[in-house]
């Protein structure tokens, strides 16, 4: 079994903050360059199509920055 590392488990902290904020960022961007709220689309209108658009983004992100931590 291995041992906790304090410094394994800071780094993954750091990273997953980052990731958020990187998140954060381009969803208000993508906000900004539409002209409709993608929370009122996807919320109150059932707009699946954009909600998979969005999904598909997060996924990608995710993908990005797990291939920066390795």
């Amino acid at each position: 079994m291995e041992t906790f590392h304090i410094s394994g488990a800071l780094s993954a902290l750091i990273y997953a903050g980052i990731g958020i904020a990187v998140f954060a960022i381009v969803l208000l961007l993508v906000e900004v360059a539409t002209k409709y709220s993608i929370n009122r689309k996807i919320a109150h209108d059932g707009n699946v199509a954009l909600a998979i658009v969005l999904g598909s983004m997060i996924i990608a992100l995710g993908m990005i920055i797990s291939a920066a931590i390795h």
